[in-house]
C-alpha cells in the first residue's frame, strides 16, 4: 500500500469512507484526500497502513522490520 489509487482501491473495497478508512490510522479526511490524489505518502503512514489493513503475515513483517531498526 504505497500509492493512494491502491490504498482508495482497498478502502473502496472495503465499503469505508475516507474518514472510516483513514481515522483508524489517525490521519485526517483533508491529508487522505490529498494521498488518494496523487501526493506521496508518508513510509510511516504505509507502515500503519500494512499494520491496520494488511493481511496479518503482513502485518507481522511490518512490525518486525519496526522493531529490528536501530
Amino acid at each position: 500500500m504505497n500509492n493512494g489509487i491502491e490504498v482508495r482501491k482497498m478502502r473502496e473495497k472495503l465499503g469505508l469512507n475516507q474518514s472510516q478508512f483513514w481515522n483508524r490510522v489517525r490521519v485526517q479526511q483533508s491529508a487522505a484526500s490529498r494521498y488518494e490524489s496523487g501526493r506521496e505518502i508518508p513510509a510511516s503512514v504505509q507502515t500503519l497502513l500494512v499494520m491496520a489493513y494488511g493481511t496479518d503475515k503482513q502485518a507481522a513483517a511490518a512490525l518486525a522490520a519496526l522493531r529490528k531498526q536501530k
